[in-house]
């Protein structure tokens, strides 16, 4: 079943395909965030990731990517729900 806010399972856990631990797998928002911030890690250049070079440092820039990443993840469902 589809969490409302989380998608359905992107890679469901089953006995069919031997899992058995009762959960249920990676959820699709989750999929979704990772892909974007995969994205994002691409397209900022090392030194921002390695010095921060004036964005508040690199854990914050992280953070930052990281939040993006769930709201592109957000409108990712918001689409599926629409198709």
């Amino acid at each position: 079943m589809a969490d409302r806010n989380n998608g359905e399972p992107a890679f469901p856990c089953t006995e069919d395909n031997g899992c058995n631990s009762g959960v249920p797998g990676m959820m699709m928002r989750d999929y979704f965030a990772a892909k974007a911030m995969d994205r994002f890690i691409d397209l900022v250049p090392t030194e921002i990731w390695n010095q921060g070079n004036g964005l508040g440092g690199k854990t914050d820039y992280a953070l930052k990517a990281a939040k993006a990443a769930y709201r592109m993840a957000d409108a990712m469902l918001r689409a599926r729900e629409a198709a």
